[in-house]
Order: C-alpha cells, then structure tokens, then sequence
C-alpha cells in the first residue's frame, strides 16, 4: 500500500536548465521539470533581473511539472545567467548570444 501525501512530499528538480548557445536574433529555450506538479512561487531571471510574460519573453507551464522559458529575438546583451526559481529550489544555466560578424565575410 502506498500512501501519498502531497502536503508533506518536498517538492524536487527532475531535470534542470541546460546552457544554451545561440546566435543574435534566434531564440533560446530553457526547460526545468518539477515533481510533484503544482509547485507556486515559480520565477525566472536573467542575471538577476525577474522575466515576466511579454512579446520577447515567454513563459509557460505543462502539466503543472514541465516549466519553459523562450526569449525570442535575442541580442548580445542578452549573454548571462538564466535562473529559475520555484520556492526553495533553484536551477540556473548559462545563456551565451553569439554574433554573426564572422559569417559576414
């Protein structure tokens, strides 16, 4: 007999954010999978600075555990640490935007 009792399970990170490499004007997407689903006080930043749901940033949330992040058009300045907060959990990765100088030649 198993017994579950979602009140007292501590919430985990199934699988955590993967740095991203991508280059100026694509989008990058960062996931972070929780268990058990449900869990509030979700947040993400970028170095730093909290996200919210706007036309260059997108955050959506699937079945309660999987938890994504898109930015959309992406600029230079963009380069940092993504962070993703879900109460006393905390995964991060690395966001790396790449010029395309070098394919101008």
């Amino acid at each position: 007999l198993l017994l579950l009792c979602h009140a007292e399970e501590a919430a985990v990170i199934v699988s955590g954010l993967r740095s991203t490499d991508v280059f100026v004007g694509e989008s990058a997407t960062f996931t972070c999978e929780l268990s058990p689903p449900g869990v509030k006080n979700v947040q993400w930043w970028l170095d730093g600075t909290p996200l919210h749901n706007n036309l260059v940033t997108e955050i959506s949330e699937q079945d309660g555990r999987i938890h994504t992040l898109t930015l959309n058009d992406v600029a230079c300045h963009d380069s940092g640490t993504v962070t993703f907060r879900a109460g006393s959990l905390i995964s991060t990765a690395k966001l790396l935007v790449k010029g395309i100088s070098s394919l101008e030649r």
